[in-house]
């Protein structure tokens, strides 16, 4: 690993203040999601067999190391706030930056925020009798504030926070891999393959596929890269550790999962962890109570993450005059992105107001997708670069760019069968919008010049 001296930060910059936990926290909170009380039943159904269950699992997160071997390098390389968008713009893809960021404000980072809040109150009607409608809606704004607040006094105490909550959310996944290897059925385990499922290589490619998103979300701690310490070696150990840490948890589940329950009810079940905690003895009927705690700790977790992480992404391209000149502010006590923090506020609470929310991010998946890929075709770019000078090398890094690559169009091509109108539309709409915004800008900078 190289030594790289880091360029000392400007007054009304963000400072690097977090280490390695903190880091670490964002990168697995962000990817052990809520996604996980759906997963386990999506790919069981996919593989076909416990076994095929299991291997899918540990695939596909053998599949997603070059991916974030591949962050890692550019984390180190380019030690700045924005992930993405700036390893497009130092590749000197400008316009594509310009387009990863416009979707990300306004179709992506916003409602995850108001997704995330509405699922957590949504957790706490459960607790709470005769929460509904608008109650569970004035109950999501309220934790949008609260986490908008604990971020905007202090990037510390969130960091904070994030580590001590990411912390707590892992801690049951793992009781219940534990615990439940004590309740085990070996009958279970090695049962032949559901009828009329799909076998051999055919369960193997549908049951990774499945997986995929599970493993989604490192990249988030590379957003924050200007305000880590040591970045070109601490940002390669985040994404190293993270992924080791993500697979060992779901290789673990599935296993436990897969040898509790007969797949055809895994398969059919709405909540799969929860009927993964109801089969051991001691919790029994109690298994709702206890998803709906883990349910409120896993999304607590990544909306902390989230509301974090996000605001960077437009902090780093107001720096650069590609977004409205606001985002740039540091606020001068609190060293925080002050006005990115409460525009992204504003924006998911207007969105917590309008219905299907989610039906609405479905239309931008493929999009995202597209520029993942995009992301990872920089790295035949970056190495070719003169003063590309990354303080971590990824090994065999044409192998590992090529498998990230094929690994996201496996996602991007079962993305667009399933939803090839949504897909065509998002497109469309992507370029239709942000190219007119990217000239807008790029020609305010030029008469800013002048």
């Amino acid at each position: 690993m190289e030594n790289k001296k880091e360029t000392p930060k400007a007054q009304g910059e963000l400072k690097r203040k977090l280490g390695l936990g903190a880091a670490l926290a964002v990168a697995v909170g962000t990817t052990v999601g809520s996604g996980i009380f759906s997963s386990l039943a999506e790919v069981a159904g996919a593989a076909g067999s416990a076994t095929m269950l299991i291997i899918s699992f540990i695939v596909g997160g053998l599949i997603m190391i070059p991916q974030n071997l591949l962050y890692a390098e550019l984390s180190s390389a380019y030690p700045e706030d924005g992930g993405q968008y700036t390893w497009l713009k130092e590749a000197g893809w400008r316009p594509i930056a310009f387009l990863n960021g416009w979707l990300a404000f306004w179709s992506t980072d916003p409602c995850t925020c108001s997704v995330m809040s509405l699922a957590i109150a949504n957790y706490l009607a459960f607790f709470i009798p005769g929460l509904a409608g608008l109650g569970v809606r004035i109950v999501a704004i309220v934790i949008i504030l609260a986490f908008t607040a604990l971020h905007y006094r202090s990037v510390e105490a969130g960091a904070r926070f994030t580590t001590f909550i990411t912390s707590l959310k892992m801690l049951p996944f793992f009781i219940l891999v534990g615990v439940g290897l004590f309740f085990m059925k070996g009958e279970l385990l090695a049962a032949p393959a559901m009828p009329g499922a799909a076998t051999g290589i055919v369960a193997l490619l549908a049951g990774v596929s499945a997986t995929t998103w599970s493993y989604d979300g490192a990249v988030g701690a590379c957003y924050m890269a200007g305000e880590v310490k040591d970045p070109h070696k601490t940002m390669p150990r985040v994404m190293i550790l993270c992924i080791g840490i993500v697979i060992l948890l779901y290789a673990g589940l599935s296993t436990i999962a897969a040898g509790m329950i007969p797949l055809e009810e895994l398969a059919a079940s709405d909540a799969p962890i929860a009927l993964a905690f109801s089969k051991i003895p001691m919790i029994g009927t109690a298994a709702g109570i206890v998803t709906a705690l883990l349910g409120i700790l896993v999304i607590t977790g990544s909306m902390s993450s989230a509301t974090m992480y996000q605001p960077r992404l437009e902090y780093a391209m107001a720096r650069d005059g590609l977004w409205y000149k606001r985002f740039e502010e540091v606020h001068p006590q609190y060293n925080t992105p002050s006005f990115a923090l409460l525009a992204q506020a504003a924006y998911a609470i207007l969105l917590v107001c309008v219905s299907s929310i989610t039906d609405l991010l479905g239309y931008f998946t493929f999009i995202c997708l597209v520029k993942n890929m995009l992301v990872f075709c920089t790295m035949f770019v970056h190495r070719k670069k003169p003063d590309y000078n990354p303080g971590w090398r990824c090994p065999a890094w044409q192998l590992m760019t090529v498998i990230a690559i094929f690994a996201n169009g496996i996602l991007l091509v079962s993305t667009f069968l399933w939803t090839p109108g949504a897909s065509i539309v998002a497109s469309v709409v992507a370029l239709a919008t942000g190219l007119p915004a990217y000239y807008f800008f790029e020609k305010r900078n030029k008469a800013a010049k002048a």
